[in-house]
């Protein structure tokens, strides 16, 4: 089992059911390259019997009538068929007609849209389970070719929330007509701002890890109420689906990723994983125009800036503790999200 298919099967662990010995389930969506779906389980201790496998494209609403798959569950994987790249499908495992799982793929299919990925499937308090196709995080959106559109518009989005700069904004503002898009634009530095210092030579691997740690330290000083605004919008359940997005989903996107999942009471180590998720679906072939006659030195500080590192949160999180002695003190007093407001976010996204 490679290393990215066994995180993602620790990332959608349950415990499935209230009886005494349950079994725990885990499950897993991938799509293969050309669309269709990879669904795949495994159950401690090992069951006999057969798993029924339910398909729909609203996470919320299965048709019990027919399967459309059977399979032994000591099969632990099958494919299910499509030619629709456009319609978002969900699964429901019923295994012996007693223990029920909805897993969907994390990542959605896009021509020009970096890191789209669903956040639904991982495990928040009490074993509760994120609610599929309600959140989802991205890069850019604001340059879709026709088939994104349809992609889009097909995960029903109601609100997207853009967290690029006031500058990339007013290049390239989002044009999705079918969601209410909430702007909330953030003063930290982008790649333009130091291109001249890469072409010079003068940015280092090293250097660029600064860099990235000075400006997530300004999500919190100099652009906490953007963050507390972005965090009102999820109190409100006519908002949903929403989408959050920065350029590349990983950085803006990342830290209000850790937050929410954070508050959703998932373990630090599931949060940790799906940030650093980004250097798997962040295509760096598409960038390789940036470094072309570029010094070695220069070369390796781009591929730092365009990916994830813990090394990044790791003065955030330094801070958090140092100014506010635990995160949830920092979530209430700086954040202005209250103990109420944690129960009522819980409620809207756990199963």
């Amino acid at each position: 089992m490679s290393k990215r298919i066994f995180i993602s099967f620790v990332l959608l662990a349950i415990m499935t059911g209230c009886q005494y010995n349950a079994p725990e389930i885990q499950t897993l969506c991938l799509r293969d390259g050309i669309g269709n779906y990879l669904i795949k389980w495994e159950t401690t201790p090992p069951m006999e019997g057969v798993v029924k496998i339910y398909v729909s494209n609203n996470p919320d609403k299965f048709t019990r009538k027919e399967p459309a798959i059977y399979a032994d569950i000591n099969q632990g994987v099958v494919t299910y068929v499509t030619n629709d790249n456009v319609t978002r499908q969900y699964f429901r495992l019923t295994f012996n007609d007693k223990y029920g799982q909805v897993v969907g793929a994390r990542s959605v299919l896009m021509d020009n849209v970096q890191n789209l990925r669903d956040l639904g499937g991982y495990v928040g308090e009490k074993n509760r389970m994120i609610r599929w196709g309600k959140v989802y995080r991205s890069g850019d959106v604001s340059r879709l070719s026709f088939q994104d559109s349809l992609r889009l518009s097909n995960l029903h989005l109601k609100t997207i929330i853009d967290l690029r700069s006031a500058g990339e904004m007013n290049v390239s503002p989002i044009t999705f007509e079918e969601a209410q898009i909430v702007t909330l634009p953030l003063t930290v530095g982008n790649l333009e701002n130091i291109q001249p210092f890469l072409r010079e030579g003068k940015m280092r691997k090293g250097d660029a890890t600064v860099y990235m740690q000075d400006m997530y330290l300004k999500f919190i000083t100099d652009n906490h109420e953007a963050f507390a605004k972005a965090l009102q919008i999820f109190l409100d359940k006519d908002n949903y689906p929403i989408l959050f997005s920065c350029s590349l989903g990983k950085d803006a996107t990342g830290y209000l990723s850790t937050l929410l999942l954070q508050l959703l009471a998932v373990p630090d180590q599931m949060v940790t994983r799906d940030y650093l998720a980004s250097n798997e679906y962040i295509i760096m072939q598409r960038y390789a125009y940036m470094v072309r006659d570029l010094s070695f030195e220069s070369q390796e500080a781009i591929t730092t800036l365009l990916s994830v590192n813990e090394l990044f949160l790791q003065p955030v999180r330094q801070k958090i503790l140092r100014d506010y002695t635990s995160f949830d003190n920092f979530v209430e007093t700086a954040l202005e999200f209250s103990e109420k407001d944690r129960d009522r976010l819980k409620d809207i996204l756990l199963y």
